[in-house]
């Protein structure tokens, strides 16, 4: 991964501000976990997270100087049938192991195209029931973060290994 490239395209958006402050519509999923991730793990780890209303979304920016993510309108979102996690893979050049094999995956729960990836309708199911287990939207974050972190694990050490074990006769 070229991190001048992602210093530049960061400070295209934020200039010299750090921590990054980040904004969306309330209530996570998918997307909205799963970017995120990406940007802590990749991005900036020190990124500010804000889920706030919709309606809410364009006013943080202006009043927080946030870039928003995963609505209509916003820096990074879907485009055709690439979901938000797409657009800052693309925006930010990101290539590191395993990405490659997490995009579809994110890609194929948050449009409801579980065909993209076996794996999708799995990732579905964990998200809705992080949101219906979790009121608190950073609270879900923080738990959600423990599952991209966990397939991202599996993207990039564990991808190929089988669980076939049978008891005997």
């Amino acid at each position: 991964m070229d991190q001048n490239h992602i210093a530049a395209v960061r400070n295209s958006l934020f200039g010299e501000q750090r921590s990054t402050k980040w904004v969306t519509r309330e209530r996570p999923k998918i997307d909205r976990i799963a970017c995120p991730w990406l940007i802590r793990r990749f991005v900036d780890p020190d990124a500010v997270i804000l889920y706030v209303p919709t309606e809410a979304v364009f006013d943080v920016v202006k009043r927080d100087g946030a870039v928003a993510f995963d609505i209509p309108g916003a820096p990074f979102s879907h485009v055709g049938d690439q979901c938000s996690f797409d657009a800052f893979i693309d925006r930010f050049a990101l290539d590191a192991p395993g990405l490659a094999a997490l995009a579809p995956i994110v890609r194929g729960a948050d449009t409801d195209r579980h065909d993209f990836a076996p794996e999708a309708a799995g990732l579905h199911a964990l998200s809705l029931g992080l949101s219906a287990t979790f009121s608190d939207d950073q609270a879900l974050l923080a738990q959600g973060l423990i599952v991209y972190d966990a397939l991202y694990a599996w993207a990039t050490k564990a991808k190929g290994e089988r669980h076939d074990w049978r008891p005997g006769a």
